[in-house]
């Protein structure tokens, strides 16, 4: 592996935001579909959900 070493320079221009902006807009995407999902699951008239070894069914 080569490895770059930065001067004090570069590292002092070195911005995360852009990383930090994507994970936010990541975690609000993930949290919002697991919303519809949890949503669209209480409010069926019936069905049924597995979990791992669990079985949950209802009419």
């Amino acid at each position: 592996m080569n490895f770059v070493t930065l001067s004090e320079q570069e590292l002092s221009e070195i911005t995360v935001g852009e990383a930090i902006t994507l994970s936010a807009v990541l975690a609000v995407v993930a949290v919002a579909v697991v919303a519809v999902v949890v949503y669209k699951l209480f409010l069926s008239k019936k069905g049924t959900a597995s979990l791992g070894g669990w079985k949950f069914s209802w009419n």
